[in-house]
């Protein structure tokens, strides 16, 4: 067996990786240019979502669009570069959103997402992490009737699909939940399997310090480095020159770019997303999405974290934290925030791919090379699971999934 292997990426995903991988005997390196956890899978609204068995699909009513391309509401923001550098990867993702192939990709998606607690759960236990983590579920809510209606209906269905467990709330019950609302609103649907985590970023760490416990290294390195040598890989760290005999790829949204210096043009883009902690008079219990804005509150150690929703634009292009003013003044309509941290915005990006499924498999044209990235809105739900799946790869075992549907061959 190949028994030395780097990993480049230390967010959710690259971190349980490299947990995984250890598991199974290799002599594992893991590589990132800050400490883990600090990128993307810091950022996030701390959600480990069980419930999340659909992949977010291009959206198709044209009313919404209109208010998209004239940059009303505050669920989607856009540069022009940016529909310009993505536009053949979104052309293939509206493609892919087709009702029927949506239905396709979500029989895959969902096999992933149904181990996201289950495989969490150990790695909280031996990261001594239970601390971080809430496992009360979290809520949609709704302003009106109609789509409050349409969202208890939409929950009965995934149940007898795939045995996601939610709880239909009206106003009075929605109330008595939430003290922290200041008006009535239709109604909520309480997922109750999902996990919310009151700082992710930390728990990254706790993996990552798991991992180190356990005889694994992290060094700090540039994965632009990454280069083939023989019959091993090598990437430049602060501790010098790293090789192994096989190299991982779980770099999120920055993939793209180093895939490509390999020659694989695979159809991916990213989605940008902002936060902003604020100091409420009253508490909010448990995160609740604005199901109708597209906007979440969740509640953290720092204070309650408002997430926007998805911005186009290129990954270094400067802040536009537009979706961010406009989820404030809508989430002021029903909360007392309170005063936003004396810090500026943060800013990260979800790695997305056209069919809405990840990428995770060997490299098509590079022995000992594999790819684990565009887990898109879920890579921090899902990175035990791809880690566990990716390792189980590499190690030529029996998988817990069937990895097919996610191969990077599947882009040619």
């Amino acid at each position: 067996m190949n028994s030395s292997i780097l990993v480049l990426g230390a967010g959710m995903v690259g971190t349980c990786t490299a947990l995984h991988l250890q598991q199974r005997g290799f002599d594992v390196t893991l590589v990132d240019r800050r400490a883990p956890g600090q990128e993307t899978s810091m950022g996030n609204a701390g959600l480990i979502q069980r419930e999340a068995v659909e992949p977010y699909a291009f959206p198709r009513e044209p009313g919404f669009l209109l208010d998209v391309a004239l940059g009303r509401g505050a669920q989607v923001h856009w540069h022009a570069q940016g529909l310009w550098q993505m536009g053949r990867a979104l052309l293939r993702y509206r493609h892919h959103s087709h009702p029927q192939r949506h239905t396709q990709a979500t029989q895959a998606y969902s096999r992933l997402i149904a181990h996201a607690t289950a495989e969490h759960d150990p790695l909280i236990a031996a990261a001594e992490a239970q601390d971080l983590v809430s496992r009360e579920g979290f809520r949609f809510v709704f302003r009106t009737a109609e789509a409050f209606d349409a969202a208890a209906q939409r929950a009965e269905d995934l149940h007898t699909r795939f045995g996601v467990r939610s709880q239909a709330e009206n106003t009075a019950q929605l109330a008595l939940a939430e003290p922290a609302l200041q008006k009535p609103l239709a109604g909520a649907v309480h997922w109750l399997d999902p996990w919310a985590v009151n700082d992710p970023g930390a728990l990254v760490q706790r993996y990552a310090d798991l991992f180190v416990a356990r005889g694994g290294r992290v060094l700090t390195g540039d994965a632009a480095s990454l280069q083939a040598q023989g019959a091993e890989w090598s990437v430049h760290t602060t501790e010098g020159l790293v090789h192994a005999q096989q190299a991982v790829l779980a770099l999120g949204p920055w993939s793209d770019g180093l895939i490509r210096t390999l020659g694989y043009h695979y159809p991916l883009f990213i989605k940008r997303g902002y936060h902003q902690h604020y100091t409420p008079p009253v508490p909010v219990r448990q995160p609740l999405l604005d199901a109708e804005r597209g906007y979440v509150l969740a509640p953290m150690q720092r204070g309650l974290r408002l997430t926007t929703g998805a911005e186009f634009a290129p990954i270094d292009a400067p802040p536009t934290p537009v979706q961010l003013a406009k989820a404030e003044a809508l989430a002021r309509e029903w909360i007392d925030l309170g005063q936003p941290l004396p810090e500026p915005p943060w800013l990260g990006a979800r790695p997305c791919t056209a069919d809405m499924l990840p990428v995770m498999g060997p490299a098509p044209r590079h022995p000992g090379l594999w790819f684990n990235f565009g887990h898109a809105h879920q890579g921090f739900t899902m990175g035990p699971v791809a880690g566990r799946l990716l390792a189980e790869m590499v190690g030529g075992e029996p998988t817990c999934v069937d990895p097919m549907p996610y191969g990077p061959g599947r882009f040619g």
